[in-house]
């Protein structure tokens, strides 16, 4: 009898003793990597980010065990955290920044084990990513040079452009006919229709975009096409 009830006690403290084996408790290391719309890796979006961003936000749990983890990501707008843009339930989480603002992206997991109960942050903390976008920005020269010198060959956006969330361009010539259009604010205009370089003269550009803040960029503005300038001239950007 004193046998079979010390087999009994045994095998009901069986989850205790797991528990008590286990070297350290479970826990997180939330990490977070940032991808630009160039392709461009970054780890720290804190300050001036271009949209749209998108951040690859991971959990990194150690040391589970036989515990069972619940995960919890929030991304909300700063003061706005009873308003959560994203409230998702999965250990790694993927989201893309397409509005201008200061954003927080926290993540909570719940560590249970019979009776135990491990909850990171603690209670009353929180260490929550921090993601900055900027307003929008975007302007274009009045003209290029498509000589092939290596300077001022490509009709695009001037460098510094951010936060452009849709794009749309085209070239037209004087008759109307539209040349060349593209979608991306990194791309451009090397000049050519048919497979040959315009000549010289007025072109007119149409810009169609949108930025994170929800700017709208409406461009209607003619174009020169000066093949004759070389590096050392200049060209005026109004």
């Amino acid at each position: 009898m004193t046998k079979h009830l010390f087999a009994i006690l045994s095998l009901s403290a069986i989850p205790a003793l797991a528990a008590m084996a286990q070297s350290a408790d479970p826990n997180v290391s939330p990490t977070a990597t940032y991808t630009t719309s160039d392709g461009e890796e970054t780890d720290d979006a804190t300050s001036g980010q271009s949209a749209p961003l998108t951040g690859l936000f991971m959990a990194n749990p150690s040391d589970i065990g036989d515990y069972e983890v619940r995960y919890e990501w929030k991304v909300y707008e700063s003061g706005k955290e009873d308003a959560p843009l994203v409230h998702r339930f999965e250990e790694n989480l993927e989201y893309t920044f397409t509005q201008s603002g200061s954003f927080r992206v926290q993540l909570y997991a719940t560590f249970v084990l019979d009776g135990d109960t491990i909850q990171y942050p603690e209670e009353g903390e929180e260490n929550p990513f921090v993601v900055s976008i900027s307003e929008s920005k975007l302007e274009f020269p009045n003209a290029f040079s498509p000589n092939g010198d290596g300077y001022n060959d490509i009709l695009k956006a001037k460098d510094g452009y951010q936060s452009i969330v849709k794009f749309e361009a085209s070239v037209f010539n004087r008759w109307g006919h539209k040349l060349y259009s593209w979608s991306n604010p990194a791309e451009g205009w090397d000049g050519k229709a048919g497979g040959k370089t315009v000549s010289d003269g007025v072109y007119f550009l149409v810009v169609n975009a949108m930025g994170a803040d929800g700017h709208k960029f409406k461009f209607r503005k003619t174009i020169n096409v000066l093949t004759r300038l070389r590096e050392q001239d200049q060209v005026v950007d109004n």
